[in-house]
């Protein structure tokens, strides 16, 4: 009969073999995602809860519009297995970016995804004559196009990009995050799946709300710092009627500020809304002399807190400022 001697010995060597094999063993590789903007990280992150959590590019009230990928993110970027973007128009640094990326990098460019419906881009600095023909009826079908493509489609740039801010593209867009992430991780399709039926219903849930919230205020003109909006005006039956500015990067001019402030009479806008991003002294001069009021509107989300709920907050703040300004004087 051995010894307690003899056994000692035997049971360490037993308990270095088992550290040595776990050791030697595959570790779990965990599914590395970024998303650029705070919306569709949002999405993403409510796909993902359980498996993991995305990374997020473009942190606090920086703008998509004039971003610059810093080499740290750049080095995260290149290390991940999925990365989502909403388009090169929305995310113009993403264009080199993408082109410069490792094969091992799946790109998702989710204005692309199955279903979505792209609005025309509006052009000049009133709304009212434009033409609202959306993708599904100018030729292109998006079940024969390629959604998992690597490469950027140019046709797109005529489009508006600010696809996220109508709640029924949100749950196209959840679907298709799901789906891509199935692909990359098998093992947690089930996962997944659940996570995007339960944003799905949320989505819907919340669309009910914010109409019902926003009632009150539809047809009530108001202009914006920037042309951003459609996609909830379609929505919801909200009525911008102009911008101060065409596009995001372009300051306007006093000549421009001096129309626009002209004009605001003719197009009876009862509010004008200005973006975190951009100087409110902007809006205060459209609205000098006027009797239009002053509010903000943040559609990327520039002061939400990034993570799973990012998303419904974000509008729900936008359904706030419209009706809080457009209800006064009612």
């Amino acid at each position: 009969m051995p010894t307690s001697q003899a056994i000692a010995p035997f049971r360490m060597r037993c308990a270095a073999l088992a550290v040595a094999l776990f050791a030697a063993a595959p570790a779990y590789a965990e599914l590395k995602v970024t998303a650029t903007i705070k919306p569709i990280h949002a999405l993403v992150a409510q796909v993902m809860e359980g498996v993991g959590t995305p990374d997020l590019l473009v942190q606090g009230a920086a703008s998509p519009h004039t971003y610059a990928l810093k080499p740290s993110d750049a080095r995260a970027l290149n290390r991940a297995d999925v990365f989502f973007r909403i388009s090169e128009t929305v995310e113009p640094f993403t264009r080199k970016v993408v082109s410069a990326l490792p094969a091992s990098v799946r790109t998702i460019t989710l204005a692309d995804a199955p279903g979505i419906e792209l609005l025309n881009v509006r052009t000049g600095e009133t709304f009212e004559k434009h033409d609202h023909a959306h993708e599904a009826g100018d030729g292109h079908d998006h079940d024969k196009h390629d959604h998992t493509h690597d490469h950027d489609d140019h046709a797109h740039e005529a489009r508006d990009g600010h696809v996220w801010l109508d709640p029924e593209n949100a749950r196209k867009m959840v679907a298709e995050i799901a789906r891509v992430l199935s692909e990359a991780s098998p093992a947690d399709t089930e996962k997944f799946k659940t996570n995007a039926a339960r944003a799905d219903a949320a989505l819907s849930a919340l669309e009910t709300e914010i109409a019902r919230d926003l009632e009150p205020v539809k047809g009530k003109p108001f202009v914006v710092f920037h042309d951003a909006f459609q996609y909830f005006e379609r929505r919801f039956g909200l009525a911008a009627v102009g911008s101060i500015t065409i596009s995001p990067d372009t300051q306007p001019s006093a000549k421009r500020l001096t129309e626009i402030r002209r004009k605001l009479a003719t197009l009876s806008a009862a509010c004008v809304f200005s973006e975190p991003q951009f100087q409110a002294k902007l809006v205060a001069a459209v609205t000098e002399g006027t009797s239009a009021r002053s509010g903000t509107l943040d559609p990327e989300g520039a002061l939400v807190e990034p993570g799973p709920r990012a998303y419904e907050t974000l509008l729900r703040n936008l359904a706030g400022g419209l009706g809080s300004c457009l209800a006064q004087g009612s």
